[in-house]
């Protein structure tokens, strides 16, 4: 035991993240197919458990069965449990929980810590993670409130409360799953200003990111904002305003239904159209949102929108020959290139993900195949209906590539392979390109 204990400790920080996100993962499969967790006359195999765990924790809402009509209510209660600690990440549950026993957080805790949310350093590491679950729970509360006033107008009181609560946590983790049954999500609700507002509302404020919404409290003007925060909250709103109009340009859909999907397509997977009678048009709309995803630090995934400002960015200076940065600052060259590394590394998963379901699955178009890998990788969820009818090497594809949007592609690379740095430096000589 003491061996093991000191295997565990030994190994990096990125490495134990992926060890805990995948524990966790396998236990919530398990306790999801004990019969307290199951529906009378209902049958969850392995692999669908397993496939709505993973989903839950990498808060991706991709569903190979449908979470009222199979799971209890307590079986629902351990998805939106799986929910939270995926959306808050390992790290910081297991923080939260050594604090409120009133123990001391340890150094390896601390850089555990740092090393999920990607900070460069662990100063204020307990303080920032007291606000981030004082932050999560007074939004998801406020949310909560806000569903209940919708589905109480449906539902009896306790199972009105029950749905809100799960919807609430669901939404501002950016994860799609829903407990209304029959695989409609949000569709009943397609006219209800006010609860696509309250979702809209948690998605964006779950996906620009904890350090975002902490600056803009404490700074309460854009002038005064970091660097980080000013690309985050421009290149959110320009998306979100080009994929409403590009949406409502495509689709026979109304404006709210144009927001709202523009907004759930960034990772969140709530929709209130069937995605599948989109046109290819809007489903590409919705693969590229997707693709880019949310912001870093939040409970979202996708190559995230500072990376995507830093690719545009870099364009517009090779055009320009201007240096590469906005707000009177200037990108890092160190940041360029880890943006194209983690744009790479993103592309060949998807290209690869598409290419064994295309393999797996030829029944489907590969515009749905391609949307299915796009949405499981950006941690979206939507879908075009055919997750629950696929086969089980295909949905243990989804699994895995879920996994990998979770972690992020360029950390899940780097936790296995460790090279020293080489101060070796030869001859430069220009390549021809284009």
């Amino acid at each position: 035991m003491e061996s093991v204990v000191n295997f565990v400790k030994k190994q990096p920080p990125g490495r134990l993240i992926a060890g805990g996100f995948a524990l966790v993962i396998l236990l919530g499969a398990f306790v999801l197919m004990l019969p307290v967790s199951v529906r009378k006359g209902v049958n969850v195999s392995f692999v669908d458990a397993l496939f709505t765990s993973a989903s839950a924790v990498c808060v991706t809402g991709l569903i190979a069965i449908d979470t009222a009509d199979h799971f209890t209510a307590f079986g629902q209660g351990v998805v939106a449990a799986l929910i939270q600690i995926g959306g808050l990440g390992v790290t910081s549950v297991g923080v939260g929980l050594i604090l409120a026993a009133g123990k001391r957080v340890g150094m390896k805790s601390r850089l555990l810590v740092q090393e999920a949310l990607n900070m460069d350093s662990g100063k204020g590491i307990v303080r920032l993670v007291k606000s981030i679950i004082f932050m999560t729970l007074c939004f998801e509360g406020v949310g909560a409130c806000l569903s209940f006033l919708v589905f109480r107008q449906d539902y009896p009181f306790w199972h009105a409360l029950g749905i809100s609560i799960f919807h609430s946590i669901a939404a501002f983790n950016n994860s799609g799953f829903d407990v209304l049954g029959g695989l409609r999500n949000l569709i009943p609700y397609q006219e209800s200003i006010l609860l696509n507002l309250t979702t809209a509302g948690l998605i964006i404020f779950g996906g620009i990111g904890f350090f975002v919404i902490l600056d803009v409290w404490k700074c309460r003007s854009f002038k005064k904002l970091s660097f980080h925060s000013k690309i985050v909250l421009t290149t959110s709103m320009v998306l979100l305003l080009v994929g409403t109009v590009l949406l409502k340009a495509t689709e026979n859909i109304s404006w709210m239904g144009a927001f709202f999907h523009s907004v759930s397509a960034r990772t969140a997977g709530f929709s209130t159209y069937p995605i599948g009678e989109f046109t290819d048009a809007g489903l590409f709309v919705l693969c590229i949102l997707m693709f880019i995803g949310a912001s870093p630090g939040s409970t979202g995934g996708g190559i995230k929108t500072s990376t995507f400002f830093t690719l545009v960015q870099t364009a517009r200076s090779a055009f320009s020959k201007r240096h590469i940065g906005a707000f009177k600052r200037t990108i890092s060259k160190e940041s360029v290139s880890k943006a194209y590394m983690i744009t790479t590394i993103s592309l060949v998963v998807v290209c690869a993900g598409t290419f064994l379901m295309c393999v797996l699955e030829p029944e489907y178009s590969f515009m749905q195949l391609l949307f299915e890998v796009i949405s499981a990788f950006g941690t979206v969820g939507l879908s075009t209906g055919i997750t629950p009818v696929l086969g089980v090497p295909a949905k243990l594809v989804i699994i895995i590539i879920m996994f990998i949007g979770r972690l992020g592609a360029f950390t899940l690379l780097s936790i296995w392979i460790e090279r020293p740095e080489q101060n070796i430096r030869y001859t430069e000589e220009p390549v021809t390109i284009g």
